[in-house]
């Protein structure tokens, strides 16, 4: 069996992007997709703040785009699922649908996943005014009544961007104000905002629209009285879910399950192993920002092979 220099799973801008500066490094890199090949990008529709695309590129675009650039200088890409790991000795060792393959480096780039409601409407409207990155979406809601679900820290903030662009912002809890999980200072920054308003005890059911969302269906779970709130936007904010299950008593996990990597480097607590991109980075959640985990892996893999 081969020995390849390094493996890498996961083909979102981490992945992609570690891919292009290991095949430059002519590592000859091969690449496994993962079950959901691009990553979240390819739930976006326009991607405006990716740079070098002055007029918005369409998130399946944009990531067919570095696909094709990997490819070009080298990267092998394998449509596939790693279903097993063995860091426990070199080379490491992954399983897949097509067999097992070895490696010197890992860069691990398996992303995260946004939690969602699991409500009618919401898979249908996903990217026409449906999301869950206000920092990423945001733009597009100037002047526009948007709502949030979320009673976490990260719904608090969520809210607080959007209203930078939105008119009105209405935050769905489903429990009381007293039950927020929301730190006291960041529900005092919310709440003090003229633009957003709280409904408690209410729950999303059901988003309707025709070619994008319209409106939201709410139920008070109290009462049961149904309301139906016109808007222009959906943000759901309770969370992200890294997607680490792979590497459960392979790999240090923080107590959200995102890989640990050293401050200032994406290296984990395995020799060449190395962690890139949404899946060790709760923070910013960019695809500029994962790309550039991506560069920094790749880099750290060659030199890592080098010595």
């Amino acid at each position: 069996m081969d020995i390849r220099d390094t493996i890498i799973i996961g083909s979102g801008p981490a992945g992609y992007t570690a891919a292009i500066y290991a095949a430059r490094a002519d590592l000859k890199p091969l690449l496994i997709t993962g079950a959901e090949p691009g990553g979240q990008l390819m739930l976006t529709s326009d991607v405006e703040n990716w740079p070098g695309e002055p007029d918005s590129i369409l998130g399946a675009d944009l990531m067919e785009k570095l696909k094709k650039q990997a490819e070009r200088f080298g990267t092998k890409v394998l449509m596939g699922h790693v279903s097993e790991v063995d860091f426990s000795a070199r080379p490491f060792t992954l399983k897949t649908d097509e067999g097992e393959f070895k490696a010197k480096t890992i860069i691990i780039a398996t992303g995260a996943t946004a939690m969602w409601l699991d409500i009618p409407g919401e898979k249908a409207f996903q990217g026409k005014g449906v999301s869950a990155c206000a920092t990423c979406d945001g733009f597009f809601f100037r002047d526009k009544k948007v709502v949030v679900v979320g009673a976490g820290d990260s719904a608090m903030e969520e809210a607080t961007f959007i209203t930078k662009f939105a008119s009105e912002v209405i935050v769905l809890v489903r429990k009381s104000q007293n039950e927020m999980r929301a730190s006291k200072i960041m529900q005092k920054k919310a709440m003090d905002n003229p633009k957003i308003s709280f409904r408690f005890h209410t729950e999303a059911k059901e988003l309707k629209g025709s070619e994008k969302l319209e409106s939201v269906i709410v139920v008070n779970n109290e009462t049961g009285e149904e309301e139906e709130i016109k808007t222009d936007g959906f943000f759901v904010a309770i969370g992200h879910k890294p997607n680490t299950s792979l590497f459960t008593n392979k790999l240090e996990l923080d107590k959200k399950g995102y890989i640990v990597h050293t401050p200032d480097s994406t290296k984990t607590n395995v020799e060449g192993v190395f962690a890139c991109g949404d899946v060790q980075d709760p923070w910013y959640r960019q695809a500029v920002t994962a790309a550039g985990t991506g560069c920094m892996a790749a880099l750290e893999a060659e030199r890592f092979l080098a010595h």
